[in-house]
């Protein structure tokens, strides 16, 4: 494939269309203009030339792959060339939106590891969806072979059980405050807002502010969560995790197998990482599993409440934050860990238990936690004695208990969260009481390690160990570590640190 290409013909449906909606502002004012004016001319000719841009885009737009690179020309004006050689691509991800699937297309990326976005990022948009597997096997033939129809052991599918996870994001909330946003950018959000205003206020004289306001709580939480779970359900829906491999196996879900086939030999650093997901938006993610270095366990406090976590990959070539690194959205805990012990083969690093960091650790978390509550329960005090107790002064004592008791038990689980493990070349470390991680790092992909002490950290005795690697999010820390423990940790992990000289430190 050497020529020139062009993308997919049907795109000529697309593209105007896709054009239309980002020229919307520029339309809506032709339509304002046209009106002022009583000119109607100007709205039909913005909307002539946005349709006739939409379909010069697929002329000016064509692709080329050879034996070293993959190059993609597009720009009707202001021409661009990306070019991308094919020993760095890392992965190669589809994306279907709704019009792409009713004409059978999908958007075709390229991921080499580094965060290209907008005009700078390799997308194809769009390819037949039949000719996927074949420019997929094209494009990842550097890094793995990937069989048109390979065998594959599936390792999680979706389950509308997980829906359970969504309310407890601020996902909702986002979207509402995105609603709000956009609705005043347009112009409409002034006029809505004073009629919600004097809608609130009349309703307040009749049945009291305390109503209306509970009212306006619970219809705002109401609506989030409903936002929640159909944000969930249509990105995250039908999702299917599936490890390929060039030699037959069955398909069946992880947890159905039993203890011999986890540990057959089927389970190597070969093949690839099929992930798809998606209702309206189809999304499919192909990932080179002799690139992974290991997972990480996200565990926010009220998903860990209803024992759930979210699974992240660590591996080369992917960012290791944001959705693109996502394997797992929100599920049952027990899912994550078993699809997490799959991949690295590995039960112990996911499962196993952690090296206390001591009681110094343990005081840091403590004395952070209950630092404020005590300097305000002084003042508290100190204004009780001074003016007297009136009614306000008990709420506010109310409102100290329940703040004091809370951070002392953030602080509890804060110290019974942080830990590590050094064993079986995995190094673990968790941390973290809001949002809780458990990472899980093959040594072998650990290239330098960086130990830091700040002035209160060297006051107790501990440090902060920071791994190095080029997966992921590129550093993990293992945080307040005792001081005299930490080099040891590192040289345990990567033998060449025990010949430097701050491994005898």
């Amino acid at each position: 494939m050497s020529d020139w290409q062009r993308l997919s013909s049907r795109m000529l449906l697309v593209h105007p269309v896709h054009e239309v909606l980002r020229q919307l502002p520029v339309l809506v004012g032709s339509i304002v203009l046209g009106s002022a004016t009583g000119n109607n001319a100007w709205p039909l000719a913005a909307l002539g030339v946005t349709i006739g841009v939409g379909l010069l885009r697929w002329f000016f737009t064509t692709y080329r792959i050879d034996d070293e690179y993959v190059a993609l020309r597009t720009g009707v004006l202001r021409r661009r060339s990306i070019s991308v050689p094919r020993n760095r691509i890392r992965s190669v991800q589809t994306d279907s939106r709704l019009l792409h699937r009713l004409l059978g297309l999908t958007v075709l990326r390229v991921g080499t590891g580094h965060q290209a976005r907008g005009q700078a990022a390799f997308a194809l948009d769009a390819v037949e969806v039949a000719q996927v597997p074949r420019l997929r096997a094209t494009l990842l033939a550097e890094s793995v072979s990937v069989a048109e129809q390979p065998a594959g052991v599936v390792l999680a599918r979706w389950r509308p059980s997980w829906l359970r996870y969504a309310p407890l994001s601020f996902s909702g909330l986002l979207m509402i405050g995105a609603a709000v946003g956009l609705a005043y950018q347009s112009g409409l959000g002034l006029t809505i807002g004073q009629r919600v205003a004097k809608a609130g206020t009349e309703a307040a004289h009749r049945t009291g502010v305390v109503v209306v306001v509970s009212v306006g709580v619970v219809g705002t939480v109401a609506v989030a969560v409903l936002l929640a779970v159909l944000w969930s359900w249509s990105t995250y829906g039908n999702l299917v995790l599936r490890r390929d491999t060039e030699r037959g196996s069955s398909e069946r879900p992880c947890g159905e197998r039993g203890s011999s086939e986890r540990g057959s030999s089927e389970r190597g650093s070969e093949g690839v990482l099929q992930l798809r997901h998606g209702v309206l938006r189809v999304r499919e993610h192909t990932f080179d599993v002799r690139r992974l270095r290991g997972g990480t366990m996200r565990e926010p406090l009220l998903v860990r409440a209803l024992r759930g976590a979210r699974l992240d990959a660590v591996m080369t070539g992917v960012h290791g934050e944001g959705e693109s690194s996502v394997l797992l959205p929100p599920c049952p805990v027990d899912t994550a860990k078993a699809v997490l012990a799959e991949l690295i083969d590995n039960e112990e690093a996911v499962n196993g238990p952690l090296r206390s960091h001591g009681p110094a650790a343990a005081r840091r978390r403590w004395t952070r936690a209950l630092a404020l509550p005590a300097l305000a329960g002084v003042g508290l005090a100190v204004t009780s004695v001074q003016v007297g107790l009136p009614i306000w002064g008990i709420w506010a004592w109310a409102v100290w208990a329940a703040v004091t008791v809370s951070c002392a038990l953030l602080a509890l689980d804060r110290v019974r969260s942080l830990g590590h493990r050094m064993a079986d070349g995995w190094l673990v470390a968790r941390a973290g009481s809001l949002e809780r991680r458990r990472d899980c790092i093959a040594c072998a992909g650990i290239i330098g390690w960086t130990v830091r002490q700040t002035l209160l950290q060297r006051r107790v005795g501990v440090a902060t160990l920071i791994a190095a690697t080029a997966a992921g999010r590129k550093h993990y820390r293992v945080t307040d570590v005792p001081a005299e423990l930490a080099w040891s940790v590192a040289a345990d992990a990567s033998p060449w640190v025990a010949d430097s000289i701050w491994a005898g430190r």
